[in-house]
């Protein structure tokens, strides 16, 4: 996916680069796969605002996307490629022979016209769905499950892939894209390649404008509010959480930098390796 820039006649275009969607070949999404998607404003269901700096944001339609790849050892038809202004990535529309239609994450290298299957026996390329226990290791994989037809949850951002690394005693082990590496049950199901639209972290909006159609608000900083406001408000010109140097705070008075994981989680005995701690790297 490539990007493209703008010659800087406005202060908004002189830094934007955008992608220049050249890999979309159909822009009205298919009608039986959307669904009605209904805006929080980041607020609970008692209407208080659980979730800040969410609001506004343009009118959008859900694609109802395949993640467990139920229809197995059938070829389906890649008829276009989309694009979902719910994620990152972008989406495949695929068609069986008997007409039935559905949307799924699109690979790299996938093209218009290409045949793909889920199944044991589906041949390895891109857009395909095998189980581990059937897919080569050291192959590039996404959409990957962690419990056997409950659906893909692992990979599925835009440039996004895990890498199969090893198997045994009925587990694989998975590279997940943090560098953790992970016992998966070798039942689960996985899609050959990687996530296209690799280009999205390029990508800078150069304005605020672009920011509130996708919903997102302002974020004002602590240190700008004064103290009844915030932990780190108040003080004399710039000075660090009212006068008195303290750690970083959210506005309820959470210290900021602490690990939120669980002490003890059941999930810890499938992690064979943490993932890599920058301390460590340097």
């Amino acid at each position: 996916m490539p990007l493209k820039t703008y010659k800087p006649v406005t202060p908004s275009n002189r830094y934007k680069v955008l992608p220049d969607f050249s890999e979309i070949t159909k822009t009205t999404p298919e009608k039986s796969l959307c669904r009605p998607l209904k805006k929080s404003g980041g607020r609970n269901n008692n209407g208080r605002i659980t979730c800040r700096h969410r609001g506004g944001g343009h009118k959008r339609k859900y694609r109802m996307i395949d993640f467990k790849r139920k229809r197995r050892d059938e070829a389906a038809k890649v008829v276009a490629i989309e694009y979902d202004p719910n994620r990152t990535a972008r989406i495949a529309l695929i068609e069986y022979k008997d007409g039935q239609k559905s949307y799924i994450i699109a690979p790299r290298k996938l093209e218009i016209g290409a045949k793909i299957m889920a199944g044991e026996n589906a041949p390895i390329k891109p857009g395909n769905a095998l189980p581990l226990s059937a897919i080569p290791t050291g192959s590039n994989i996404h959409c990957v499950e962690l419990v056997p037809g409950r659906g893909a949850q692992v990979a599925r951002s835009a440039g996004q892939s895990c890498v199969l690394s090893n198997r045994e005693k009925g587990y694989a082990l998975v590279k997940m894209p943090s560098g953790e590496i992970r016992k998966v049950n070798a039942k689960c199901y996985a899609t050959i390649g990687v996530v296209g639209n690799h280009e999205h972290m390029n990508v800078v909006s150069a304005k605020a404008g672009r920011t509130r159609w996708k919903g997102i608000r302002p974020t004002v900083r602590g240190m700008c509010m004064n103290p009844v406001d915030h932990p780190n408000g108040g003080g004399e010109g710039k000075s660090k959480s009212g006068g008195g140097r303290q750690h970083l705070k959210s506005p309820w008075g959470h210290v900021k930098g602490q690990k939120t994981r669980q002490k003890y989680k059941p999930s810890d005995k499938f992690i064979v390796e943490r993932r890599k701690d920058k301390k460590k790297r340097r």
